[in-house]
């Protein structure tokens, strides 16, 4: 299927939510790559991983795309039933950025680093920079990071979580990131918080 894939034009091989499939992706790469696979396989993962697990795939995986979502214990309880999630994420993050220190982009593709999402959720402006400027003063601009509004809730979220991210909220997390000093980053138009971003659960 990767070779498949890539015959038809794919950029790379973007592995969604993989940590359950680490070692049938290891075994797979290796064979396809020995058949031929030329583009980069890409990591896309919420970030909950054992340091172990990630550790496992250096020299398998070009680009890590991993989100870091909370900085409190707190909200990461609330929201995910994960309140070790952000020392598990930092921890995760930093073998990333030991394996792919440095970004190599080509032609405005990314062939190998570290891009870290971050999604911005309304109400949480101020928490979602303490985890940029966490972040940023760690691993600084050796990665790129993807500054999100596009949160879209669903019917019958509590507030905050029952509306999107304002412009005046979004504009405010983008200003604070030039004021850290952060020169690579992807930024997002508003409009893409739709519900084109959201699977169908309920598919038959």
């Amino acid at each position: 299927i990767m070779l498949d894939l890539e015959s038809q034009g794919a950029h790379n091989i973007n592995l969604v939510t993989p940590t359950h499939f680490v070692p049938s992706i290891i075994k797979t790469v290796a064979h396809a790559r020995e058949k031929g696979l030329k583009i980069p396989i890409v990591y896309n993962t919420g970030t909950f991983d054992r340091v172990e697990t990630v550790r496992s795939l250096d020299g398998t995986v070009d680009v890590y795309l991993p989100d870091y979502k909370y900085y409190r214990g707190e909200t990461a309880k609330r929201y995910s039933n994960a309140p070790a999630y952000p020392t598990a994420a930092l921890d995760a993050i930093r073998e990333m950025v030991r394996q792919r220190p440095t970004p190599i982009l080509t032609d405005g593709l990314i062939k190998s680093g570290v891009v870290i999402r971050m999604l911005l959720l309304p109400g949480h402006l101020a928490e979602e920079k303490l985890s940029l400027k966490r972040l940023y003063t760690e691993f600084g601009n050796s990665v790129y990071f993807s500054l999100m509004g596009q949160y879209t809730p669903i019917p019958g979220m509590p507030a905050p979580l029952n509306r999107t991210v304002t412009r005046s909220e979004y504009d405010e997390f983008i200003c604070y990131a030039d004021t850290l000093g952060v020169t690579q980053a992807f930024v997002q138009d508003l409009s893409s918080a739709s519900t084109s971003y959201i699977p169908d659960f309920y598919i038959e």
